[in-house]
């Protein structure tokens, strides 16, 4: 399948309810890199890097999050790997 890298957009009830440290723990455990933030709309975006049927996975959990949130759309845009980014970290 090869490298890849997925930006993915969360809306709902996604704040305040563990999603970002959720979505590293997920990304860790599929052995992605990247980061995730929560975003001024009330949003959480993730931009992740690895193999592409992790990224699937990744986006396939993306729309359930962890069981306190409410997930109702999902954004997902395929891009090129860039190689920037060497762990998963949550970023302000």
């Amino acid at each position: 399948m090869g490298l890849k890298q997925v930006q993915i957009f969360v809306r709902g009830r996604v704040q305040g309810v563990f999603f970002r440290a959720s979505t590293q723990r997920e990304s860790r455990r599929l052995g992605l890199s990247g980061w995730v933030r929560n975003r001024p709309d009330g949003g959480v975006e993730i931009l992740a890097e690895g193999e592409e049927d992790q990224l699937k996975e990744l986006a396939s959990w993306a729309h359930r999050g962890p069981s306190a949130a409410r997930v109702e759309r999902v954004d997902v845009r395929w891009r090129s790997f860039s190689g920037d980014y060497f762990d998963f970290r949550i970023v302000e």
